[in-house]
């Protein structure tokens, strides 16, 4: 019933207001917020709820940049500070997220921050790029060097003196603030301190991983769906040299290859999350070949979709034109690392 109402309510809300506001890169912090669904995308949800939720959010929507800024919020960097976070992390910063009072931001695509200690303080110094929700974030999940080569994680205010966010237009995802963090000796308490200071190659990143691959991976089976959908409509309907598309055994194909491409990363995915909820060993290599296998869906099946299509009418923003563009980025953010941990995986096997 959840994920129904979730469905409903992102295209009651979002759909109506996708195509302007990917135009003209408009945020809406209260849409956001209303389908953020404080309590919903919280402590008590599996990770198969979470999935099927985020999922049920990008298909209603029709909305890859608000499905990942809510993705990115709600989990990439809310479910660290719930596992790794120490009780006082999780009394200051859990109930204003879950009141939608405060916002978290993250890099996905990293940068190069050093820390040194200093009394009992850590200085930051360097800049993170790609932040999604960064010029609207209350506070930061940055990952940043010690001069041995470890890594701290650390969670930091927005205003800590010494951070400065620049906000930022990418190509794709408009629907999505973005924004350059960048700290200059800034100051952050020990308490700032996510998990064990430098342990984050450990225990952060590759949760952070993890929780990319699946859960950024789930919002965009939704939009895949959706697409799927617009597709068998333009099957059903359009008309080429005169005769409906539906008699072409070459569409026909095309659209039992696109769904078939959604079931395979649907069952993909839901098989990941329970992992998740029941930890195995190869939950992280299971989870890298989940988004292998998403970011070749997204790319054959966007293209897809847009042959049903046909060219791009006067009406500018359509789902088939918006998601082609976005899912160049979803393809290339961070893929090269997956087949080789895919490979180390098989080899330790052997």
């Amino acid at each position: 019933m959840v994920i129904e109402q979730v469905r409903q309510l992102a295209g009651h809300l979002a759909r109506p207001t996708v195509a302007a506001r990917d135009v003209h890169r408009e945020w809406d912090e209260t849409l956001f917020k209303a389908l953020t669904v404080p309590g919903t995308f919280g402590g008590g949800m599996t990770a198969v709820q979470t999935c099927a939720l985020l999922t049920a959010l990008g298909e209603g929507s029709q909305d890859p940049g608000l499905a990942l800024a809510v993705a990115t919020h709600a989990v990439l960097v809310t479910v660290p500070l719930r596992v790794f976070g120490t009780a006082a992390q999780r009394e200051r910063y859990l109930p204003p997220i879950a009141a939608g009072e405060w916002i978290g931001g993250l890099s996905l695509l990293g940068g190069e921050v050093k820390v040194r200690a200093a009394a009992d303080e850590w200085l930051l110094s360097g800049s993170v790029d790609l932040v999604a929700l960064g010029p609207k974030a209350h506070h930061f999940l940055v990952i940043a060097e010690h001069s041995t080569g470890s890594r701290t994680a650390f969670l930091v205010d927005a205003d800590t003196p010494g951070l400065r966010v620049d906000e930022t237009t990418p190509a794709a995802l408009r629907t999505c603030p973005w924004g350059r963090v960048v700290l200059e000796d800034c100051q952050v308490p020990a308490s700032a301190v996510l998990g064990g200071v430098g342990s984050a190659a450990t225990e952060v990143e590759p949760l952070l991983a993890v929780l990319d691959w699946v859960f950024v991976s789930a919002a965009w089976l939704g939009v895949l769906r959706a697409l799927e959908s617009d597709a068998l409509e333009a099957v059903r309907t359009r008309e080429v040299f005169g005769a409906p598309l539906g008699h072409s055994q070459s569409a026909r194909f095309t659209l039992a290859d696109l769904a078939i491409q959604n079931e395979l990363v649907g069952g993909l995915l839901a098989q990941v999350a329970a992992g998740l909820d029941e930890p195995t060993a190869r939950v992280y290599e299971d989870a890298a070949a989940a988004r292998l296998f998403t970011t070749s869906a997204v790319r054959a099946v966007t293209e897809a979709a847009a042959d049903l299509a046909g060219p791009a009418g006067p009406d500018e923003g359509q789902l088939v034109d918006r998601a082609h563009r976005d899912a160049r980025f979803f393809v290339s953010s961070g893929a090269e690392l997956l087949r080789p941990t895919i490979a180390a995986a098989l080899l330790n096997l052997g």
